[in-house]
């Protein structure tokens, strides 16, 4: 009995399939952007004349290689952070041209001159943990808006968003640049009021 012949595949189109596919998976996938911790490095040049910057207005985090916090040099637990980094920013305990009519604070002469002034200083050592330092951060840019969310519902009461809603939407790139142009200043207004200052020195190794 003769043996019938298999059936051939065609697959002269097979080349084109995976093509149309490859186009396909190329224009329907997204790609996330990381847009990584927004800081601002300081510049390359060298300062002739440094500015003198009083202890006062210097606040000090130290994240240690346990991950303990180390705050003003006392022990203090991270939900603490912002609210101490808040009283700091906001004291306003500067006299005369220092003084800051704005400010909310307990108005501690030991304390931050001004927001102008206020310096905050984050080091950590190269064993603490990234979940650790990242957490750390956050408060301390949380102090920053929540300072700055209260200011801008103060100066624009009929905006209907906080200074972090308005800087989202700023920042989206399906906003019009009629939005924007209209959002700008009120967004410049807050960050002169309560400039963000944050300043990370090199990390530490402990023996």
């Amino acid at each position: 009995m003769a043996k019938r012949a298999a059936p051939e595949v065609n697959a002269g189109s097979m080349a084109d399939i995976a093509f149309l596919l490859l186009i396909f998976f190329l224009v329907t996938t997204t790609i996330e952007t990381d847009s990584g911790i927004n800081r601002k490095l300081p510049p390359t040049d060298e300062v002739v004349d440094p500015p003198v910057i009083k202890q006062r207005n210097i606040f000090t985090v130290v994240v240690n290689k346990d991950n303990r916090l180390l705050v003003e040099e006392e022990l203090m637990d991270i939900s603490e952070l912002r609210e101490a980094a808040i009283a700091f920013l906001d004291n306003g305990g500067g006299q005369g041209e220092e003084a800051c009519d704005y400010c909310k604070g307990k108005r501690d002469t030991s304390s931050s001159d001004n927001p102008e002034k206020a310096i905050i200083s984050l080091k950590n050592d190269r064993e603490t943990s990234y979940k650790v330092y990242i957490a750390v951060q956050n408060e301390l840019v949380a102090a920053y808006n929540d300072l700055r969310d209260r200011e801008f519902a103060l100066l624009n009461p009929m905006a209907g968003m906080t200074y972090t809603e308005a800087q989202k939407r700023y920042s989206d790139p399906r906003s019009t640049a009629t939005e924007k142009a209209k959002l700008k200043p009120l967004l410049d207004e807050v960050k002169s009021m309560y400039p963000q200052k944050l300043s990370e020195a090199e990390p530490s190794k402990t023996n």
